[in-house]
């Protein structure tokens, strides 16, 4: 397939972007201005040289980057500012549901107010709803890194806005923190009605997405690179339909994957596993939604049947209703039924 025409049928698919932590949607340019307005000094001395920093080895040197980017953000305009650029963002590129997940810890470590941290990027989300009809939920992360002790405290402060908040998740520095240092807090959020999700298996073991299945009840994983190195865990995977968030150019950025053609979602499609591309970390690893697809597709020659099952699965392990989500489905089938026809 050609170049112009790939991404001319990427763009027209309708997408759910399932995998997003929006302090990693913080673009440079927008970095600068609200340091400006807040008479905060960047350790840059401009957009081009902070770009340059954007060269990673692994999970935690792009870790160390994004909490210095996360301090600029003081006050809920910040949140909100940054929220709503990357809704406008993905809006362009035909993006219709996204599940964003926040790290309150980043900043209420700082001294931020848990409420305005929540009420900024709750009002982006509103407004993006009413005037981009683009549909949200919302996932509060615990950072692994940090205690469990820790987690407990920002599991109180989100319970005044738990009708905001749909669901935790796990981030964060994977090795070394295995999903089960967090058996507690995850089966207390489970019993406020919070969802469950937890990243595991991109830099840790297939050992850590059994955990997060087994010891946290998660309903979807985050990542989940590593279940391939484990047979019995794929036919799990299948069986109990559970999905995977796959994030291609973060993968590659952060060393997950030394090039695109090792990226292990075709095989996972071919395998029968709800698997689904997303951006992760979007202003640090090049790309949003249409890049990941672009380059995966390019990479791995995926055609249009991938790309629908892509869009397809996304829906299906999104948290959307059942009568929604089929409403979606029904809107890729169209659209690439119309593209053969």
């Amino acid at each position: 397939m050609e170049s112009s025409e790939l991404k001319k049928i990427i763009q027209g698919i309708p997408k759910a972007e399932l995998h997003l932590h929006i302090e990693g949607s913080f673009e440079p340019e927008l970095m600068f201005e609200i340091a400006k307005r807040n008479n905060i000094t960047l350790d840059y001395d401009s957009v081009a040289s902070l770009k340059k920093a954007y060269k990673f080895n692994n999970l935690q040197e792009f870790l160390d980057l994004y909490y210095i980017g996360a301090q600029v953000l003081l006050h809920e305009q910040d949140f909100y500012d940054l929220t709503w650029a990357y809704l406008k963002k993905v809006h362009s590129q035909n993006v219709v549901h996204v599940e964003v997940f926040f790290d309150p810890q980043t900043h209420t470590d700082r001294g931020i107010p848990f409420e305005v941290v929540i009420n900024g990027i709750y009002k982006a989300l509103e407004k993006a709803k009413d005037e981009l009809n683009i549909s949200y939920k919302l996932i509060m992360s615990y950072l692994r890194h940090l205690s469990e002790e820790e987690a407990f405290k920002t599991l109180e402060s989100s319970l005044p806005f738990k009708h905001w908040i749909d669901g935790v998740g796990l981030d964060s520095s994977e090795k070394g923190n295995p999903p089960s240092k967090f058996t507690k807090v995850f089966k207390a959020s489970a019993d406020e009605g919070y969802k469950l999700v937890a990243h595991a298996g991109e830099e840790g073991p297939a050992e850590y997405i059994w955990e997060a299945l087994d010891v946290l009840h998660v309903q979807r994983i985050d990542h989940g690179n590593r279940c391939l190195d484990d047979a019995v865990l794929v036919q799990r995977l299948i069986q109990e339909k559970i999905g995977l968030t796959l994030c291609p150019l973060s993968n590659i950025a952060l060393k997950v994957i030394q090039k695109m053609q090792d990226h292990p979602v075709l095989k996972m499609l071919d395998k029968g596993i709800l698997a689904t591309i997303h951006s992760d970390d979007p202003a640090y690893f090049g790309g949003y939604m249409n890049e990941n697809y672009y380059e995966t597709a390019k990479a791995l020659n995926l055609n249009k049947h991938h790309l629908m099952q892509l869009a397809i699965n996304a829906f299906e392990v999104s948290w959307l209703d059942p009568e929604t989500k089929e409403k979606h489905i029904s809107e890729v089938q169209n659209y690439f039924s119309a593209l053969s026809s």
